[in-house]
């Protein structure tokens, strides 16, 4: 009898070493975490090196700060696996009755409530540790998205429009990047911040189309349902003005070509992935979903290479 901690969850990667060999008593709780599902992290972590790359630019420096990088992408991993399992002990009976996560380690009974706690909290202690690196601002600035993570779980129960909560909660980095090279927040980072909120709403409605079937017998809300008929325009539209904020934001640290050509790989990606949503199915819009972390690393290699053949060359 195959074990259910040996079982790859629907949109996990084919054949992760998760499920192949880590070893059996921790692959629930890595589960929990979403190592075998890395675009979570990915997602979580462009607006950081968005920010970073549009602050080396306005502060001519030849690169973003690679120590602040790396603190983002470890902050990334570590906070979006404790931010997975708080939702997941939230959502455990919910989950329960939706074929994609029913065999998610809480649901399925791999890890109980109590032990998942105690995960989450050892996993905030260490995005703790990597916060208190930055500068004052910046660490409270941080300290401040907890209140909007705290609360994303329950959206899905009493709004239309949950990713917009995720938004504000993914986003945030957008605001990080940029406060730890300044030690405050300006008019591009705000803008950064909101083009990332509409970013997200735009691909996790591509990501809820996966599910819509059965939230609607489960009675979850998501903005895919919301949209309904109209879900190509709206994601169209959320896409369309996150470039479009992109693009003042740029335009306001004064950014170069290959800046302007990472805004311009940006949207095409964009765009073909609303070429493709008409009939989309559960396989494609996961892949669609997946590939946003590609439009993303456009968007911050042409930042981080503009900055590099301005100042640095």
């Amino acid at each position: 009898m195959v074990s259910t901690t040996d079982v790859p969850l629907p949109d996990a990667l084919t054949g992760h070493w998760v499920d192949t060999r880590a070893p059996r008593r921790f692959r629930p709780y890595l589960k929990l975490a979403r190592i075998e599902r890395p675009i979570g992290w990915q997602l979580l972590l462009l607006p950081c090196w968005w920010s970073a790359g549009l602050a080396a630019i306005a502060d001519r420096q030849a690169f973003p700060n690679p120590w602040h990088c790396l603190l983002f992408l470890i902050g990334a991993v570590v906070m979006r696996a404790a931010g997975s399992t708080f939702n997941d002990i939230i959502d455990r009976k919910l989950d329960a009755q939706v074929a994609r996560t029913r065999g998610r380690p809480l649901p399925s009974g791999q890890v109980t409530a109590k032990a998942a706690a105690l995960f989450m909290v050892a996993l905030s202690l260490v995005g703790l540790l990597v916060l208190l690196q930055f500068n004052r601002f910046t660490i409270l600035t941080g300290i401040a998205s907890l209140a909007i993570v705290a609360i994303y779980p329950f959206m899905k129960r009493i709004t239309q429009m949950p990713q917009f909560v995720l938004g504000l909660a993914f986003s945030w980095g957008a605001l990080l990047g940029w406060s730890a090279v300044f030690g405050r927040l300006d008019p591009p980072a705000y803008l950064v911040y909101a083009a990332a909120i509409l970013w997200t709403i735009g691909y996790d409605t591509i990501y809820a189309l996966q599910d819509i079937e059965d939230d609607i017998i489960a009675g979850i809300k998501s903005s895919a349902r919301y949209f309904g008929q109209y879900g190509r325009e709206a994601i169209g539209a959320c896409f369309g003005f996150a470039v479009l904020l992109i693009a003042v934001a740029t335009w306001m640290v004064g950014g170069g070509v290959f800046a302007w050509l990472g805004v311009a790989g940006f949207a095409a990606h964009l765009g073909w992935q609303v070429s493709q949503i008409s009939g989309v199915t559960p396989v494609l819009a996961l892949r669609l979903f997946r590939s946003n972390w590609h439009a993303g690393l456009l968007l911050a290699a042409g930042f981080a290479l503009d900055a590099l053949v301005r100042f640095g060359l």
